[in-house]
């Protein structure tokens, strides 16, 4: 019983937020949907960790559905690349349902309340079968999953600008998905197969074709809308702000770095580093995109006077650092790519929970009215500072793990270029980290009554909790490094 169990593992972390999202429709009662949603999210957690621990025993694990044997069914494929982000957004899942109980209670509707935990559900699923699958198709199915009720829960942000924003990523979303199918069109149109282990091995064949060439082209552009590089940026920040705060946390922390996972996924295991990296010129074009997302991003971060705004033109700047790791295609910018996939999330997350519950207490997020803030709601502000010295990559902090490693590998390679953009980038983030804490801090705080008391602890614990795992990380940071090599030496060696 307990070894077929753990045989159906894989299938598990997709069939149950999948079943538990019409469970929460048909229970009608958000209290219940919320208790669905955060048993299914730790179970799949759960789950999760089982299967890195199995995949980090035992190597890659390959499970055909219904019993079909790839590559002429679907498969699921688990190895130690993507373990590592399925825990990752098990993680964020798992804490953020905790958070969204007294933040869904302030920003949704009872009566639409089991509606957001259906959808969150549904984008759940729709990011772990990403992650999991090894099949191409399936990945854009997923991929449509997860966009499709990410649109619907932007849309039920509180202002009206919320319905604007939820339109605009659904155009760009549409686009995007539009190119990436039409990449994997043209590589089930020379090879015959979806699979893309298969699709690997049938592609040296006909590597030299036109064909070939613009399914690749269309699949980098489509995905790299779906992560937000640059210039393919433009539907984030009104999507980050505009959300409700339990949305914002939950997509900002897992939905662009799992559509990460899938570029690399692709670029890495499919067409391999040999085709993308030396016949095509992919790393030169995405280094300098990576650059100049980084500038553009922290400049943008700089002038905004909206918090959540400013969060996400970081996760703009963001990105660029974790393209330009892969971008290396070398293992040790793989490494660093990895790692900051993980850090950034579990950052991005803490950040995101930290502006909510401001947000929960003042119902406004800019900067100028949460000015003294810092004195009224301490657990919060000192939350937000933690996460901000992270993000600027202050030693002892994931942020600082991330960024040594990434300019290690820059350097190794000769690029120094890359590392001084590291540089200024970095120094741009203290900027716009610094306003927040300057109007936290050492602003008048304006006159309120009541005066603002902190966020439910709810809101306040689990924000503590992605802030202590960020130091943890921080100060011990070889179990991840080792997973994130682990996981590098899968995607460089073809995926194994």
């Amino acid at each position: 019983m307990i070894t077929e169990f753990f045989a159906q593992m894989p299938a598990l972390v997709i069939v149950l937020p999948l079943l538990a999202a019409p469970v929460c429709v048909l229970l009608h009662r958000p209290l219940l949907a919320w208790l669905v949603y955060l048993l299914t999210a730790w179970a799949c957690l759960a789950l999760a960790f089982l299967l890195y621990v199995q995949v980090k025993i035992g190597g890659p694990i390959s499970y055909a559905m219904g019993g079909w044997p790839p590559p002429f069914g679907i498969e699921l494929r688990l190895d130690a690349f993507n373990t590592v982000v399925l825990l990752l957004v098990t993680g964020i899942a798992a804490v953020s349902a905790v958070y969204a109980r007294a933040s869904v209670a302030a920003e949704i509707s009872r009566e639409r309340a089991y509606l957001f935990y259906a959808a969150l559900l549904l984008c759940f699923c729709g990011l772990m079968g990403i992650t999991v699958t090894g099949d191409a198709f399936n990945l854009f199915v997923f991929l449509e999953i997860s966009s499709l009720s990410s649109y619907g829960l932007i849309a039920m942000g509180a202002k009206r600008r919320a319905l604007v924003s939820a339109f605009q990523y659904l155009i760009m979303g549409t686009i995007g998905g539009t190119f990436l199918l039409i990449g994997i069109g043209f590589l089930y149109m020379m090879t015959g197969s979806l699979n893309m282990a298969d699709i690997a091995q049938r592609l040296p064949a006909v590597a030299d074709t036109r064909t070939v060439e613009a399914g690749l082209a269309f699949i980098v552009v489509g995905a790299s809308l779906k992560l937000a590089l640059f210039p393919l940026h433009v539907w984030l920040p009104n999507a980050y702000t505009y959300a409700p705060s339990s949305v914002s946390v939950f997509i900002a922390a897992t939905a662009t770095k799992v559509a990460v996972y899938a570029l690399m996924r692709f670029v890495f295991t499919v067409f391999g580093v040999a085709y993308a990296f030396g016949q095509v010129p992919l790393g030169q074009i995405l280094l300098l995109l990576s650059v100049v997302a980084m500038l553009s991003g922290s400049m943008a971060a700089i002038f905004q006077t909206n918090l959540k705004r400013l969060l996400a033109w970081s996760s703009i700047a963001q990105i660029g650092y974790i393209v330009m790791g892969f971008a290396l295609a070398t293992s040790a910018g793989v490494t660093a790519s990895i790692v900051h996939i993980v850090n950034h999330g579990i950052i991005k997350g803490a950040l995101f929970m930290a502006a909510g519950a401001l947000f929960w207490r003042m119902r406004t997020i800019s900067i100028n009215d949460i000015a003294g803030l810092g004195r009224c709601m301490p657990a919060t502000s000192a939350a937000f500072v933690a996460a901000g010295l992270s993000l600027i990559g202050v030693p002892m902090t994931a942020g600082f793990i991330s960024k040594w490693l990434l300019l290690q590998a820059v350097l190794d390679q000769g690029h120094y270029w890359l590392a001084a953009a590291i540089l200024v980038s970095s120094l741009m983030a203290l900027i716009y980290i610094g306003r927040v804490i300057e109007s936290l801090y050492f602003r008048e705080a304006p006159e309120r009554e009541p005066p603002p008391r902190e966020a439910p602890l709810s809101m306040i614990a689990t924000t503590w909790l992605l802030v202590g795992v960020n130091i943890v990380i921080g100060l011990h940071s070889t179990p991840l490094v080792d997973a994130a090599r682990r996981g590098a030496d899968a995607l460089l060696g073809g995926g194994g």
